[in-house]
């Protein structure tokens, strides 16, 4: 191995840290005080509810009622099922393009000027301003959908892209160039590792926009999700129903998000993401 391959390596990727082991009186702990706070929220949610009828705020027994009785039929669980694959689809395809397109923006001055008028233009026009041109150039069905996802990811994931990238100390980029380090060698070693926090930021932003997306998008132009089991229900005047899309929604947001921070803290820790 080169002493430049040495430089670069080192240049962009930190010492892997120590990982240390959480005391399990911290867990309990932690665990305790969630619980606790979750217990507060839904005797808050139970007292409001006993001032109010049905249809303007079921009470959590209430909701627990219908929560049974769609996952019992099915409804719950096709409805997750679908929006997931919906939200999974359009949020990859935005990382795929979207922290490409940053680093080369971000390492190159030319194409960041050519193409940051219309990165700036689009990403602050929402995704339902398109749902219906989607609906009329893709269709009703998944293609749709997954456009609108991957438009409200890939702006964000390439804005914390490029951020990353011009965050890069010029020394280390000097350093790896003095030794005779290429540019590819150098984008790939040095820019992309220093990177990752920023694209990990990125990618957790644009999961939090996909699920304000399919909610739209499934409105629309969709019968099956929870998107349209909220709108269903919205119309069915089935106020409890609406309360349990709404709350699946949410946690499936926390569990993906949990996911994604359990990933990079277990995979990426050698670039320093803190998460």
């Amino acid at each position: 191995m080169t002493l430049a391959t040495n430089v670069v390596s080192n240049a962009g990727v930190a010492q892997r840290p120590t990982r240390r082991k959480v005391p399990w009186s911290r867990m309990a702990r932690r665990t305790a005080t969630v619980a606790l706070s979750l217990a507060i929220g839904i005797a808050v949610w139970g007292l409001l509810s006993l001032r109010y009828p049905t249809q303007l705020l079921p009470s959590p027994a209430e909701t627990f009622d219908a929560f049974t009785e769609l996952w019992m039929d099915g409804t719950i669980v096709e409805s997750v099922l679908k929006s997931s694959q919906r939200i999974l689809s359009g949020w990859a395809l935005g990382l795929l393009v979207g922290v490409p397109l940053g680093l080369v923006m971000g390492r190159f001055t030319l194409i960041r000027t050519l193409l940051d008028p219309w990165v700036e233009f689009f990403r602050f026009i929402p995704p339902i301003s398109f749902v219906t041109l989607a609906v009329i150039w893709l269709g009703i069905g998944e293609s749709s959908k997954i456009v609108l996802i991957f438009y409200t990811s890939v702006f964000i994931v390439t804005i914390n892209t490029v951020a990353g990238v011009l965050s890069v100390e010029e020394s280390r980029l000097r350093a790896a160039e003095s030794l005779g380090a290429s540019r590819t060698r150098v984008l790939c070693s040095v820019v992309l590792p220093s990177s990752v926090p920023h694209i990990v930021t990125g990618a957790r932003v644009a999961m939090g926009n996909s699920f304000l997306t399919i909610v739209s998008a499934e409105i629309v132009a969709a019968n099956v999700g929870l998107g349209a089991l909220i709108w269903r229900s919205r119309n069915y005047g089935r106020t409890e129903w609406v309360f349990v899309g709404v709350i699946v929604l949410g946690a499936l947001g926390f569990l993906f998000d949990r996911v994604l921070r359990i990933g990079a803290r277990r995979f990426l820790s050698r670039y320093q993401v803190k998460v």
